[in-house]
């Protein structure tokens, strides 16, 4: 929309977090490769869900993160509109170490490793530092945000990159990371006002956090997403391959 006030432009983001993946097989052994894994039936019903939730908003672009499981949630929810779906390398999740490193960590570190990230050279899962990350992720958001060729994005990506961009939208730091919990297939909505002769952005608006359609009052919603897979980390040690 036209700025009332200002010779500018409201636009929006619709941020989301892919629906739910499939990173334990059906025996519940963790699957090796978690950057490949699909959506889980039960993701995809996650995504059907949103999809009518969103099927009024006339989006001019669409970016994922290039992660099947978020090509597979954005595809789902832009609902057969003739829009190409790019992506985004730089969005992909935070890394963690491997499967021998992860199975090592106390299940605490894994659940609440959003929670540290603030704290020197911390790391996800005894990966990738979160310094590193945000350094990662915020010039590929920045690359899209400066665009000034689309109104309404859906931008499927995941919770950690979610977690990167709704800090520095608040002018936050790594510290609150763990504050923002993000839901599979959750929607956050984003707007910003921008004004046409300088392309300066003069505010930031968050419409909403967090929000779910397949669980609109959050009744299923106990665990944290990253309590819950570590309860299931902690499960499938106890399975052979």
């Amino acid at each position: 929309m036209r700025l009332p006030f200002e010779n500018g432009r409201r636009r929006r983001i619709y941020l989301m977090r892919h629906a739910q993946a499939a990173y334990f097989d059906d025996a519940g052994a963790r699957r090796p490769e978690p950057n490949t894994v699909p959506l889980t039936p039960k993701g995809r019903q996650e995504a059907l869900a949103m999809a009518d939730w969103l099927a009024p908003v006339p989006f001019d672009r669409a970016i994922c993160s290039g992660l099947p499981r978020t090509e597979e949630t954005a595809s789902i929810v832009l609902g057969g509109r003739e829009l190409t779906l790019e992506h985004a390398p730089g969005l992909k999740e935070i890394q963690g170490a491997g499967l021998e490193e992860r199975a090592a960590l106390d299940p605490s570190v894994y659940a609440y490793a959003m929670f540290r990230a603030g704290e020197p050279d911390a790391r996800f899962a005894a990966g990738e530092r979160f310094a590193d990350f945000q350094t990662r992720v915020l010039p590929a958001f920045m690359t899209i945000l400066q665009d000034t060729a689309w109104t309404n994005l859906l931008l499927v990506c995941h919770g950690g990159t979610n977690r990167a961009i709704l800090t520095w939208f608040l002018g936050l730091g790594l510290d609150t990371f763990g504050q923002f919990e993000q839901d599979s297939c959750c929607l956050n909505i984003l707007d910003f006002d921008q004004l046409d002769v300088t392309g300066m952005i003069v505010r930031r608006i968050i419409r909403a956090v967090n929000m779910t359609a397949y669980d609109t009052a959050k009744t299923g919603s106990s665990y944290l997403s990253m309590e819950g897979l570590a309860h299931q980390h902690e499960l499938a040690k106890a399975v052979k391959p």
